[in-house]
């Protein structure tokens, strides 16, 4: 087995991201996405996640980046400050090697040191098992499904929505 390093994401990393965002794009339900945006833009989106204290990680295997995630915010109002939203994407060929699940594992825990008390994710696609899963073996709880919110490659798609608490959650204020 190779070892795989996950490590922060630097500017270094956003052709690799950008590839593999563009392969979730075009091919996938991950995202609702249905162009994938370029290296600018995929620069400029990464640059004001870390400005704002995001983090924003990659899983690197013998110096290629094989996967990234990121938490940003879930909403943009004022109250929504303590919660974010998990984002993970791995290169189509090293999906099931449990590059998301470690990705997850470190975005869980980043995002606690940063004071965070709820994750939030926005699956695309109720046929998403692997990410489901990945999800659930992270002590994320099924909330519920959005039917039928995006059209996507022909067909109408569900958003499944998992959460599950950062540090103390809500047993104490912020």
């Amino acid at each position: 087995m190779q070892k795989i390093i996950i490590r922060p994401a630097t500017p270094d990393d956003i052709a690799a991201v950008t590839r593999i965002y563009a392969d979730a794009v075009l091919n996938g339900t991950a995202s609702f996405e249905i162009e994938p945006p370029d290296e600018a833009e995929m620069t400029r989106r990464q640059a004001a996640l870390l400005n704002n204290g995001y983090p924003y990680l990659t899983a690197e295997i013998e110096g290629v980046v094989a996967g990234y995630a990121y938490a940003g915010p879930y909403r943009s109002r004022p109250a929504y400050k303590w919660s974010v939203e998990d984002s993970i994407y791995v290169a189509p060929q090293m999906h099931r090697k449990g590059i998301g699940g470690l990705l997850l594992a470190r975005l869980v825990a980043e995002s606690t040191q940063r004071g965070f008390r709820q994750m939030i994710a926005v699956i695309g696609d109720s046929a998403q098992i692997g990410s489901i899963a990945v999800h659930e073996r992270a002590g994320f709880n099924h909330i519920g499904t959005l039917r039928s919110v995006g059209f996507k490659h022909g067909k109408w798609l569900d958003t499944v929505l998992m959460q599950r608490a950062l540090g103390k959650g809500n047993t104490t204020l912020p």
